[in-house]
């Protein structure tokens, strides 16, 4: 794989020193989430989809640090960020995602326009930030985003909320976690790329997913999936987007002309189309663009911004 050069490719000539990452703490909502900053120049800000941990970004970053301040911070469960507490939280909602971001960024003294990067699930959260917070987005990249048009979400929330929290104290009481964490994450992994491997540290992995509050961050966000799509569906029809705010869709395209493929590329057109978005695919690629083609991402987040 070779990086195209120019003047807004990372590899080129023109980028600045970037600055040391940086790795803190900042308590959000009383819960301690892992952040980490490095590079310099204008912020852009990376999430990941469901069960991401920072880390999945690591082929994007150094393409960015020339030419960007970045941004990566793990939800509450994931990577090194500690766990929500076992009762007494509400479960994910869009509008909550975003306030997190701001949070985020306001923490680390960030209260200037920042472009946000948001891959699968966290599409929907980066979106809803730039609905519910303009003055704040800079641009918006969704890297391969959640796609779900006239999203209905499922009946009792809460109860089903309850259930996920249920489904994993007992895995965890279990070992489930501990014994099958890191293998689901590589299997998963293989499965989301045309590379069919899992390029993260296996250390890391291990580190990360063979604990209780992973399983459970992953059962409450996959359990709120469409009632988050619900959410920001209903957002886009009485908060629109800055008319002047740059939108790109990045479609990952595995090289198969199967209907499975046509159909989600179909999806991520129409997306494109709903926000007025520059729409590109990147092939091959498949789910976790960011292993398979992180030059694409880097490229669609710098001429974007």
């Amino acid at each position: 794989m070779t990086p195209p050069t120019g003047p807004n490719d990372p590899t080129g000539p023109r980028g600045s020193p970037a600055s040391a990452p940086r790795a803190r703490f900042l308590r959000v909502g009383g819960v301690p989430l892992h952040v980490r900053t490095e590079g310099s120049g204008p912020v852009c800000l990376l999430t990941g989809g469901l069960g991401s941990s920072w880390f999945d970004w690591d082929l994007v970053v150094p393409f960015l640090t020339p030419y960007r301040t970045v941004v990566r911070f793990d939800r509450p469960g994931y990577g090194l960020s500690a766990a929500e507490p076992a009762t007494g939280r509400p479960a994910p909602t869009a509008a909550g995602e975003a306030e997190r971001i701001r949070a985020v960024l306001d923490g680390l003294g960030l209260g200037g326009p920042c472009t946000l990067v948001g891959h699968s699930l966290a599409g929907l959260h980066v979106e809803a930030f730039a609905r519910l917070h303009p003055e704040r987005a800079a641009g918006l990249v969704l890297v391969d985003g959640s796609a779900e048009p006239e999203p209905r979400p499922y009946p009792a929330p809460a109860a089903r909320d309850v259930a996920a929290r249920a489904l994993a104290g007992a895995a965890t009481a279990l070992a489930v976690p501990y014994l099958l964490g890191p293998t689901a994450r590589r299997l998963t992994a293989r499965l989301s790329t045309v590379r069919r491997e899992d390029l993260a540290p296996a250390p890391l992995v291990r580190h990360c997913y063979r604990t209780g509050r992973a399983l459970r961050a992953l059962l409450r966000e996959n359990g709120r999936y469409l009632d988050v799509a619900a959410e920001l569906d209903e957002l886009r029809r009485t908060r629109p987007l800055p008319e002047d705010l740059p939108v790109t869709v990045l479609a990952a395209d595995d090289g198969c002309r199967t209907d499975r493929t046509e159909s989600w590329l179909a999806r991520q057109r129409e997306l494109a189309t709903l926000l007025g978005a520059d729409y590109r695919t990147t092939a091959p690629a498949g789910h976790l663009v960011m292993f398979d083609r992180p030059d694409a991402v880097a490229s669609a987040v710098l001429d974007t911004s």
